[in-house]
């Protein structure tokens, strides 16, 4: 799997207004849920490596995540698209070693990344969030490398209308699952999570507006 800083895996809302600037600057294209839903869309952070080439980012739906320990999280209905670009095994741009080759484990990572950067149990103590969060993202690191593990099962979803499989997963906190467009020429991958929403209905497509996310 593709190491990625904690700068770089956020999935937090943009706070920057929201601009396109970074997702028009990526040479992959994005994905969200198809036309079917027409609930609020809006843009999170784009992540990009150390000389400027975007990576990844993610559209998200629904109500925008919150960790406020005074808001339930049953009440908020959401669902994050995140499209990874597919890289080989290249060097990194500091020269000082390679980067390994973007897979379905690189979107099942950021996508687990994302719904615990939006999780905190009620009862935990605020100085105790980040503890609880490195461990838990331990877990979603090493959940991500297991794909094929009991901890995943088979889900079948439409992307760009064509039947595709995603390795899908449930916790208290949400779902994530995770899988490649293979019809797209870009060959990006697809990483989703969610919490409210169900995960069985959703319809995943390209992107041909971003203006739609720009709430």
């Amino acid at each position: 799997m593709e190491t990625t800083s904690r700068a770089e895996s956020e999935t937090a809302p943009a706070d920057d207004g929201r601009k396109v600037d970074g997702y028009l600057l990526a040479a992959f294209p994005w994905y969200g849920l198809d036309e079917a839903y027409t609930g609020p869309r809006w843009l999170m952070r784009v992540g990009a490596a150390a000389d400027g080439t975007v990576e990844h980012g993610a559209t998200g739906h629904g109500e925008e995540p919150t960790i406020r320990v005074e808001t339930a999280k049953e009440t908020h209905r959401f669902a994050v698209v995140v499209t990874v670009a597919s890289r080989p095994v290249r060097p990194s741009t500091d020269d000082t070693g390679f980067l390994e080759a973007t897979s379905v484990s690189t979107a099942a990572w950021l996508a687990g990344a994302g719904l615990l950067a939006h999780t905190w149990p009620s009862q935990m103590d605020r100085s105790l969030r980040q503890d609880w969060l490195d461990q838990q993202t331990m877990i979603a690191w090493e959940l991500a490398d297991e794909l094929d593990g009991e901890g995943w099962s088979e889900l079948i979803l439409p992307v760009d209308g064509a039947p595709t499989a995603f390795r899908y997963r449930e916790s208290e906190y949400g779902w994530v699952l995770a899988g490649s467009a293979d019809g797209d020429p870009e060959g990006v991958h697809i990483g989703a999570y969610g919490r409210g929403m169900s995960a069985y209905g959703l319809a995943f497509s390209i992107v041909k507006d971003l203006a739609a996310y720009e709430g």
